[in-house]
């Protein structure tokens, strides 16, 4: 297991990267409430109670054991001290693998400012330098065009398709497969 501190990082457009921390509850579940409709499109059917303090609360506690156990780099984008997005390292593998999965949204007011370009640039950074990753992999809908360009411009190479590979707005749905290699 790797500990990783991170301070907090600035990311443009008054936005701070920084580490998920366990008062973020509140400030977590108004940013996806705020972002419902926003989000629907990208990720799975939530329960009512994903979008209350309670059930972030239990969220959060869940990915800081998870990134305690070395298994995940949870990070938020925070503005004017409300949460306005994620950014995350799941799944790390250590041994033959070093590699993790990337996932990030982003409030519906900074899409197109580049705020997760540069969010995504600096969790690739800490892959690299803080947790000594050697690959990460991202995945995104075939009609996300917004996000594979984050990608692209973060150095991800596009290597397959997979089809029927996560169900996202409650049906099985196809994936555009991305990666980045950090070290030779």
């Amino acid at each position: 297991m790797v500990e990783v501190v991170v301070p907090p990082l600035r990311v443009g457009a008054g936005v701070v990267l920084r580490m998920l921390r366990a008062d973020d509850a509140g400030r977590l579940a108004d940013a996806y409430l705020h972002n419902r409709e926003h989000l629907a499109h990208w990720d799975p059917v939530r329960p009512a109670s994903f979008f209350t303090e309670p059930g972030q609360a239990t969220e959060i506690d869940g990915a800081l054991q998870a990134c305690l156990a070395g298994l995940m780099l949870p990070l938020v984008l925070e503005s004017d001290g409300e949460i306005v997005g994620r950014v995350t390292l799941t799944g790390i593998v250590r041994g033959a693998l070093q590699g993790a999965s990337l996932g990030y949204w982003i409030d519906a007011r900074f899409v197109g400012r580049g705020v997760m370009s540069a969010a995504v640039a600096e969790a690739i950074r800490l892959a690299r330098e803080e947790l000594a990753l050697h690959r990460v992999e991202a995945s995104t809908l075939p009609e996300n065009a917004a996000s594979q360009a984050v990608l692209l411009r973060n150095g991800f190479e596009r290597i397959g398709y997979a089809p029927h590979y996560l169900k996202i707005a409650g049906r099985w749905q196809d994936h555009v497969l991305y990666q980045r290699i950090l070290h030779d």
